[in-house]
């Protein structure tokens, strides 16, 4: 059991680590090659932010742990729209501009919507898996042409420098991150390897350790770049990491968890998912109609991930 906190622990701190500094990496490299900030936030953070639970649900779904692959993939997007997203709030309220998203709350919830719909009767097949990735490349699609379209409109970019100051070279932050990447998914292993162990040593189902602690341990990076993002009043930042990041998990994460094994888990997540689409719903109407998040509500949020974990027992 001693072994497997081990495991655990060490993986966590791997993936946290390892994840910030791929997600580093890759917004150099997108400054580097000429990537507008714009298009640095919404794909290159906020879905970077999402390469441990690719990782972490692939690596599950190929041990035939598939039930553990969807429960990080709901965990976790209850986690960035409930823990994450309250958290940032209640460290700095997000005022303005957030009609500026709309678009993006609105394909994150097309999204989970989606996969919520083919993970409802207990399985996702191999030809929805790649309905799934080609629906997170179409999204990509449209988030470089909506990047696109705000830059000739003038619309206020992301500081790019705050996120990504100069590095070394192409060569160099390539490298780097290749690294990071390997990193990462070393202790994506580990974390899924000791979470079985635990899982077995107290009874717990697969579902429910990929429901709680997985999900929060992959979304650590979100947690990590959601506070950096508040401290720097960075308002379009907290809340584009949190809807790129589940947009990439319910599309890219499942699609992947869908090729790389059978599909099918035993788990009933009905009540999970519902959840989920509660709360990503409330995510799009704030972002659509551009309200404010003050503390308070931040702390609702967090309180409903408490609620979120009574539920998953």
């Amino acid at each position: 059991m001693i072994g497997a906190v081990v495991l655990v622990v060490l993986g966590l701190v791997l993936l946290t680590v390892a994840a910030d500094r791929l997600v580093l990496s890759a917004a150099r490299l997108a400054r580097i090659w000429g990537m507008s900030a714009v298009l640095i936030g919404a794909l290159v953070i906020g879905m970077g932010t999402s390469a441990p639970e690719l990782l972490v649900s692939t690596l599950a779904a190929a041990r035939g742990e598939m039930d553990m692959a969807i429960g990080n993939i709901v965990g976790s997007n209850v986690a960035n729209l409930s823990l994450v997203l309250g958290v940032s709030v209640m460290i700095l309220p997000v005022a303005g501009h957030l009609h500026t998203i709309k678009r993006e709350g609105i394909l994150m919830l097309a999204g989970v919507v989606a996969f919520s719909a083919l993970a409802w009767e207990g399985t996702i097949s191999a030809v929805e898996g790649v309905v799934l990735i080609v629906g997170i490349v179409i999204s990509a699609f449209l988030l470089v042409s909506w990047s696109r379209r705000d830059i000739a409109e003038g619309i206020v970019k992301l500081d790019v420098n705050e996120l990504a100051p100069p590095g070394k070279g192409a060569a160099v932050e390539l490298t780097v991150g290749l690294i990071a990447l390997a990193l990462t998914l070393v202790g994506a292993d580990l974390l899924v390897r000791g979470a079985r162990i635990v899982a077995v040593e107290l009874g717990l189902s697969q579902g429910f350790i990929g429901l709680s602690l997985v999900a929060v341990g992959t979304s650590l990076p979100e947690l990590a770049t959601g506070i950096a993002a508040a401290r720097r009043h960075e308002n379009a930042l907290v809340i584009g990491n949190v809807l790129g990041s589940n947009l990439f998990n319910s599309l890219g994460v499942a699609g992947a968890a869908a090729l790389a094994g059978t599909g099918t888990f035993t788990a009933d997540f009905r009540v999970p998912i519902i959840f989920m689409l509660v709360i990503s719903a409330l995510a799009g109407i704030l972002t659509a109609t551009g309200n404010r998040l003050v503390r308070w509500e931040g702390a609702v949020l967090v309180v409903a991930y408490v609620g979120f974990l009574a539920l998953a027992l």
